[in-house]
């Protein structure tokens, strides 16, 4: 009996051994890290054509950043040799229409996007988008997101930063990760937070209210 509680003991500090993370020190400035999903911006153009003329994006619940809202509709990504269900579309409608993949995402479909910081898509990959009753065809518009933070002026002052800096962070979450080429995007209107996509996400286990540090590059 008591060979058997000892034995119970000794795999119970193991586990949790196994599975402590990284905590932050007292006197480390941590940052809200957050796993984005693939998902679709909107041309109010492109909304017209796949959901009706003057059709207006529903929105279904706030995102971390201000302004930003998940949105009820969903759509259809068909590629060269698969297709993803159910895409998640965020408003409000942009100026351009844009999709954000992760490298999974990609192989899925057959295509093949570039690594471009977002709002950059001169010369990115192509796809069809489907509503449940029209089909467009994305030209261009494809990437595979850059790792960023989002941050106010307030919040760079204080982490060092300015807008436009490249920095590493250390993931804090049960398989510690460094991530590398980092940016730092500063606006009024932004909130504290950093986007990782989720096979990045996967590769340091991450978990909701995970943080991350920031480490300077030289």
């Amino acid at each position: 009996m008591i060979e058997s509680e000892l034995k119970e003991k000794i795999e119970q500090i193991i586990k949790e051994s196994l599975t402590k993370k990284r905590e932050p020190t007292n006197n480390e400035k941590t940052i809200p890290l957050e796993a984005s999903g693939r998902h679709v911006h909107l041309s109010q153009t492109d909304v017209d054509k796949l959901f009706g003329k003057g059709y207006k994006l529903t929105p279904k619940r706030e995102l971390s950043q201000p302004g930003q809202f998940l949105a009820e509709e969903k759509v259809k990504l068909i590629g060269k040799k698969g297709v993803i269900e159910k895409a998640a579309v965020l408003g409000p409608a942009r100026s351009h229409s844009q999709v954000e993949l992760s490298k999974t995402d990609s192989i899925k479909l057959g295509i093949n996007p570039p690594l471009r910081f977002s709002g950059n898509i001169d010369n990115s990959a192509s796809v069809f988008i489907a509503s449940s009753e029209n089909v467009i065809k994305l030209e261009e518009g494809v990437i595979i997101a850059k790792r960023h933070i989002h941050m106010t002026p307030k919040d760079a002052a204080n982490l060092d930063v300015v807008d436009g800096e490249i920095v590493s962070i250390e993931a804090l979450t049960e398989r510690p990760v460094i991530f590398k080429d980092v940016l730092i995007r500063v606006n009024k209107d932004y909130s504290l937070s950093m986007h990782i996509d989720y096979d990045e996400a996967n590769a340091c286990l991450f978990s909701k209210g995970d943080k991350a540090k920031i480490i300077k590059q030289k």
